[in-house]
């Protein structure tokens, strides 16, 4: 990731220089991690895409970045300058999902990976060529799409060649299930198959698709094990606009119009057994 060099060695810099902070920053073989998140692009109109993110509170680090290193990026950040979903000025969003197997290897951070893409492409093509050559740490889905409405799913995974995929939708399965605890436990099955029916419906507008997100059975509410929705953004690429959502909340940003502020979200367990 050659371009992003003189960023990362700016932020090691202004963190001290340190050994450990060095590697931190770099995402190189991090921690492994498990998360839920539903992603998909409608794409009756202008493009967008939708995605819950659905992992353990505690863990969210819950700013939202307007940044112009390489290049204008809106997106939420993670490992300070990872990003978990976002768009560029060029109109390209991506966001990731957990890809449900227990492989781990030798690569970057997904949030790294996510963090390139929309510093150094403009298109889903670029993506595809990037993503071929990079090595991951661990297994995880991409959903790319550019203003044309290109889209990519990306099954990205240290151990097998990188999968792009036309799907237009993705949960937390590659394909197929290969950890059936985990999808049984996320409902990776069901969450996919509402968002192909949403999608699959003429029906469905984009204000409406990214409304769907706040139910049930995207919607999740298991905080307690790591796996309740935090928060819904939509992606709007040909507009330049990212929008997060909570149940009663909205925050609407743009690169034309950002609004630096803050958020108080309060997060509701699941009464259900």
């Amino acid at each position: 990731m050659p371009e992003l060099v003189p960023t990362y060695e700016r932020l090691c810099e202004l963190v001290g220089g340190g050994d450990v902070e060095a590697r931190f920053l770099a995402m190189w073989e991090p921690p492994s991690y498990l998360s839920g998140c539903s992603q998909g692009v409608w794409r009756a109109g202008d493009p967008v895409l939708a995605r819950n993110y659905d992992y353990a509170p505690e863990r969210l680090e819950g700013a939202i970045l307007h940044t112009s290193w390489n290049r204008p990026v809106i997106g939420m950040s993670d490992c300070l300058w990872g990003l978990l979903d976002g768009v560029n000025d060029a109109g390209l969003a991506v966001s990731l999902a957990f890809g449900g197997r227990k492989v781990v290897g030798s690569g970057f951070g997904v949030p790294l990976v996510v963090r390139y893409l929309l510093e150094t492409c403009e298109t889903t093509e670029d993506a595809r060529r990037v993503l071929r050559r990079l090595r991951y740490h661990l297994a995880h889905t991409l959903t790319i799409v550019d203003r044309s409405g290109d889209v990519v799913t990306a099954f990205l995974a240290p151990d097998r060649e990188v999968e792009l995929s036309p799907a237009v939708a993705a949960t937390n399965h590659q394909r197929e299930v290969e950890w059936a605890e985990h999808a049984q436990a996320t409902h990776t099955l069901e969450r996919e198959h509402e968002l192909t029916r949403l999608l699959e419906r003429d029906e469905t507008t984009a204000d409406g698709f990214v409304a769907a997100f706040l139910r049930p059975p995207l919607f999740q509410r298991d905080y307690a094990r790591g796996m309740g929705t935090l928060y819904t953004a939509g992606y709007r690429v040909a507009e330049g606009r990212a929008d997060y959502f909570w149940p009663g909340i909205e925050w609407r940003q743009s690169f034309g119009d950002f609004q630096p502020g803050t958020r108080t979200i309060y997060l509701a367990e699941s009464t259900a057994a």
